[in-house]
């Protein structure tokens, strides 16, 4: 049975957790493998909403082990506190699995968010001050702060000191504030150790486990590739890398454990926060899908910027995850318009055209989309279950997408219902004639 890596395709807020929700029936494990609770993940189950933000969207399947990899950064105030929600609506938590070498969001980690954010004034990249960027960026200079230090207080004072004596002068402002006590900061985070202990294990040994016994695993991340620190339109990026190759990083589970990458998009483009967006609407249109999509963070309730489907963007997308497979999300959004616009290029600012996505910020930033009108559809399709259901315009527009990007599209998206969902394709991951 397969590994099978779930990544957004896009800028985030595809739809991931639905996916990997429908996936999770059948799947043994899932395990998040990047990011913090920047990210948000909304399932929807027989009428009820459910907005999941460090724990994986499994949890909410009985018996399926759900995991927080080690390359998450976690809020332990925030984990709690999802816990404890979950517990309060009668969810099984006791499959959660924490593990001990993910790193910490600390006090310090959410104020020097929030000052390096106001510190940039127009230039700020459009974080959710939530503490992540400063969190990776200790991991790197080695002053991390991890799980497992949760359960040694000698070693937990030892390592915030270690963590805070670079950031005395940045952290001058909040001198008095009361959370950056060391004696206070200590106690409140063994107070979250003796809580999470019995989720703390060797995750990676699990997933081995998992694998080896021929199991179903679930790599989920979280953002999307045009997000990556790395690949994504930096700087306006998250701080980790939510591509599928992180997977194997983020779990500590090798290439070949990775049969299948599912990249998952919408049926148009949204992205949150500054950066370079070719396709973005800025009129009524672009206000009016927002609204019939329900455009709005999951974690910070922000207004998502809008644009027509970016299929430059998505092939760059399907070649740095190695997609085998694309979930096309919220058509139904798309229901009434006369005319749909796919991005097939990019216009730069002299005119120049880029059929492929720009290595340079400054050609990326200054260009705008080339487009192909496709004929659209008035049906409602809310209510489809089959491919022969949907009218023929919304058929050719998934066709040229697959055409486009070369990748078979196997899930289609036609409700935020985890049942208003439409598989197209085979399990060998042939297009289907339509």
């Amino acid at each position: 049975m397969p590994g099978i890596v779930i990544v957004g395709a896009q800028w985030g807020d595809e739809g991931k957790g639905k996916v990997t929700d429908l996936l999770a029936e059948k799947a043994d494990t899932v395990i998040r493998f990047q990011g913090g609770n920047n990210a948000g993940h909304t399932i929807v189950r027989e009428g009820v909403e459910w907005k999941l933000h460090l724990i994986p969207s499994g949890i909410l399947h009985p018996g399926t082990t759900c995991v927080i990899g080690n390359g998450v950064v976690i809020d332990p105030a925030v984990l709690t506190g999802e816990l404890d929600e979950l517990k309060r609506k009668g969810v099984d938590i006791s499959t959660l699995r924490i593990s001990s070498n993910a790193h910490l969001i600390m006090p310090y980690h959410l104020l020097l968010d929030q000052v390096g954010e106001a510190k940039l004034g127009e230039a700020r990249i459009g974080t959710t001050r939530r503490g992540i960027g400063p969190a990776y960026a200790d991991k790197a200079a080695r002053l991390g702060i991890r799980v497992q230090d949760l359960l040694d207080e000698k070693i937990l004072k030892q390592k915030i000191v270690a963590a805070m004596e670079p950031k005395r002068l940045s952290l001058r402002p909040f001198q008095k504030d009361p959370s950056l006590d060391l004696q206070a900061m200590t106690d409140a985070y063994l107070v979250y150790g003796h809580r999470l202990e019995s989720h703390i294990r060797d995750t990676a040994k699990l997933a081995w486990d998992a694998l080896d016994a021929g199991r179903t695993v679930l790599f989920e991340g979280a953002q999307g590739a045009l997000l990556d620190i790395d690949h994504g339109t930096y700087p306006f990026v998250t701080s980790s890398n939510p591509i599928a190759g992180a997977a194997c990083v983020g779990a500590g589970v090798g290439p070949r454990d990775i049969d299948e990458v599912w990249g998952i998009t919408k049926a148009y483009a949204t992205r949150v926060g500054s950066g370079p967006f070719p396709t973005e609407l800025h009129d009524d249109l672009g206000e009016d899908i927002r609204q019939k999509g329900g455009e709005f963070g999951t974690t910070t309730g922000r207004a998502r910027r809008v644009g027509w489907l970016d299929l430059v963007a998505l092939r760059y997308a399907a070649r740095i995850n190695s997609l085998s497979a694309l979930v096309l999300t919220k058509l139904d959004v798309l229901s009434g318009q006369d005319t749909i616009r796919v991005c097939t290029s990019y216009l730069g600012k002299d005119g120049v055209e880029f059929p492929d996505f720009p290595y340079h910020q400054s050609v990326l930033h200054h260009s705008t989309g080339k487009y192909i009108d496709l004929p659209g559809w008035s049906e409602d399709i809310t209510g489809c279950r089959e491919l022969d259901e949907l009218p023929q315009t919304a058929r050719d527009y998934i066709t040229f997408v697959e055409e486009f990007t070369g990748v078979p599209v196997t899930l289609i998206g036609v409700g935020p219902g985890r049942d208003q969902v439409i598989w197209t394709a085979a399990s060998d991951g042939t297009i289907p004639r339509r």
